[in-house]
């Protein structure tokens, strides 16, 4: 999701994404403080600085930069510190519309710490190129709203990331965030790459699943993020569609897709806004505006390495079976189950891609794609007493090793 990527964007590259709120101070250029305005709203967090130089041709530097946070409550302390940012070729492109061809940002570290938590993360180096901020009026548009989210970049790359949580390590190689669109509608394609996250053995352990991991032979997980996807921004609505995948390297990998159509640009940027402040969306207000959104495709993937086949010996065993009898006894039991849905050639197709599916584990994927025009309104609607009526309007399928 697009408010994914961005909210992903930000927490990973805090530095880059909260510097605007720098941009306070009155000889700081007009485009940083108009991203001070636009993030401090979003996150309602006031920076302090140490220095804040410019020569008139925009170019900026400003050191230790510095955003905190006090506990409240429950809530934990936040602090972040970056040495020197670094903005240059700063430019006026109009409509109020600015571009910093490149940003540099040195020693940033975060720190949370709170009553059950205590996390730090360094990153040494990150930079940001093509990178777009638009000034808001005092009253904005729902459409300006979006366009003032800070992960509109062309670019922006984090370098090595390292967290720690209970005396344990966690690395990061990069994070790659991209964006490839128009500044002025928001319509453009977009991706954000979490390169290698890498898990020791001693963290896995504390989260509960080392123990199994193990047993099947992984030391160690490594896991890769990627998202993908495209705004098409017409007038107040908006198509979108979107792609987030996981995987772990050397056993399997899991992606999740949508495409919808007819997205006010109002919910949507309500959505994205309370994301990216880390609060819960209010659903009740936003459902009537929702009703009318087009569902015009989603698929889920799974895609194995290894892990299949490592697994079917332990669940046999759970099952007091061997593993050709656990194997054979898949298909029959899905299909079986499947038969209540009301819908015999789906349960008959998913049977069959199944038994493919774990006689040479490869892929595994559930696609919908609707034969006629569905709304989120048409899926309320659905009769759950007519599961078979739902798959067919949804058009699924199952599809295995493609």
């Amino acid at each position: 999701m697009r408010a994914f990527h961005t909210s992903l964007t930000i927490a990973c590259l805090t530095s880059a994404a909260l510097l605007p709120g720098l941009a306070q101070a009155e000889d700081a250029p007009a485009a940083v403080q108009a991203f001070l305005a636009n993030v401090e709203r979003q996150i309602a967090i006031k920076p302090s600085y140490d220095a804040l130089k410019t020569d008139g041709s925009g170019n900026v530097t400003i050191t230790n930069f510095t955003l905190a946070k006090p506990a409240e409550g429950e809530n934990p302390s936040f602090t972040l510190k970056t040495g020197e940012i670094t903005l240059t070729g700063i430019t006026d492109e109009g409509q109020s519309l600015y571009q910093v061809e490149k940003a540099g940002f040195t020693n940033t570290s975060l720190e949370v710490k709170g009553k059950d938590v205590n996390i730090t993360a360094s990153i040494p180096q990150a930079e940001a190129q093509g990178w777009y901020i638009r000034a808001l009026s005092a009253t904005p548009t729902p459409a300006e709203e979006m366009l003032a989210s800070p992960s509109f970049a062309k670019r922006i790359e984090s370098g090595k990331v390292t967290f720690t949580a209970e005396a344990q390590s966690i690395g990061i190689d990069n994070i790659v965030s991209t964006w490839d669109g128009d500044p002025r509608t928001g319509s453009g394609s977009f991706g954000l790459t979490v390169s290698n996250i890498a898990l020791p053995e001693a963290v896995l352990a504390m989260m509960g699943e080392g123990g199994m991991l193990k047993q099947l032979g992984y030391s160690g997980l490594n896991l890769d993020v990627a998202t993908s996807g495209e705004t098409k921004v017409n007038g107040d609505k908006m198509g979108y569609s979107f792609k987030v995948g996981l995987t772990g390297r050397d056993i399997g990998s899991l992606s999740v897709g949508a495409a919808l159509d007819d997205i006010p640009v109002a919910a949507y940027a309500a959505l994205m806004k309370a994301q990216t402040e880390g609060k819960e969306p209010d659903y009740a207000a936003l459902m009537p505006q929702l009703q009318g959104v087009q569902v015009t495709g989603a698929s889920l993937r799974f895609e194995d390495q290894s892990i299949v086949n490592k697994l079917m010996p332990v669940f046999a065993a759970a099952q007091g079976l061997d593993e050709k009898t656990y194997r054979a006894s898949i298909a029959p039991t899905v299909q079986l189950m499947l038969l209540q849905l009301q819908n015999e050639a789906f349960a008959k197709q998913a049977a069959d891609a199944i038994t493919a599916f774990f006689a040479a584990p490869k892929s595994l994927t559930i696609t919908a794609k609707p034969p006629a025009k569905l709304t989120v309104s048409d899926i309320s609607a659905m009769d759950p007493n007519k599961p078979g009526e739902s798959i067919t309007k949804l058009g699924l399928s199952v599809t295995s090793n493609d």
